[in-house]
């Protein structure tokens, strides 16, 4: 049976995975991984990076002893997959994202970024700070700004661009969904058609987090793209 691991993306939990584990382990040994800073897992002093979380991919994959492994990747999550293959193919099957972003710019980063204000969002959004405080313990508040920080990081220099990703060799979708109010259409199409071995999906009245994505539409998809029986 092949393997599959599951990335979520930047202040998300593996725990979204749930609806989809008892389904997708008709077919696969699932994994999931969560990224340092989320969940219970320590904030490093240092900081985070795309370039650390695509390290953390690797060493994952190195330490259970994965090969030809199958990735899903949500958001941040696949950005970091598609940076772990570029980089460590070695153990990588193929890739699916979906709602993650690639036209990063720094005048673009720095208005999203604003928005990553603890205190802003208590006041405005309570209930998503009630989510990240059940997710992240006290700690959101902290990961918050180095979130922020990733995303100028790669406003600065993003690591996927035209020619980066003409280097990914591995059979990859690209998918996002039509009411996604942080990823366009146009730059899923424009990364899809960079990617040599790369298909695209949209998927319809779909917004950008996870919780919102039907999981019998995504089934379907993953059962086409690694012809499955689901």
């Amino acid at each position: 049976m092949k393997n599959i691991l599951l990335l979520h993306g930047a202040l998300g939990h593996s725990d979204i995975f749930k609806p989809y584990e008892k389904e997708l382990s008709k077919h696969f040994n699932v994994h999931t991984l969560l990224f340092s800073g989320h969940g219970n897992t320590e904030l490093p002093e240092n900081g985070i990076s795309i370039e650390k979380y695509t390290e953390e991919i690797k060493d994952y994959l190195e330490k259970e002893n994965l090969n030809d492994v199958c990735i899903f990747g949500h958001s941040m999550g696949g950005y970091a997959a598609l940076c772990c293959a570029l980089r460590h193919p070695e153990r990588i099957n193929s890739i699916m994202t979906l709602g993650t972003k690639f036209d990063w710019t720094e005048e673009q980063v720095l208005k999203e970024s604003k928005m990553l204000d603890p205190e802003a969002i208590l006041l405005k959004v309570p209930q998503y700070a009630e989510q990240l405080d059940k997710q992240h313990g006290s700690k959101w508040k902290q990961l918050l700004p180095t979130v922020a920080d990733l995303m100028v990081s790669l406003g600065k220099n993003p690591v996927l661009n035209e020619s980066s990703l003409w280097a990914i060799n591995i059979p990859v979708q690209i998918m996002t969904g039509d009411k996604d109010n942080m990823v366009s259409i146009e730059e899923s199409v424009s990364a899809y058609k960079s990617i040599p071995n790369a298909k695209l999906a949209i998927l319809p009245d779909t917004k950008h987090p996870m919780e919102k994505v039907r999981p019998n539409l995504l089934f379907d998809l993953m059962k086409d793209f690694w012809n499955l029986s689901l």
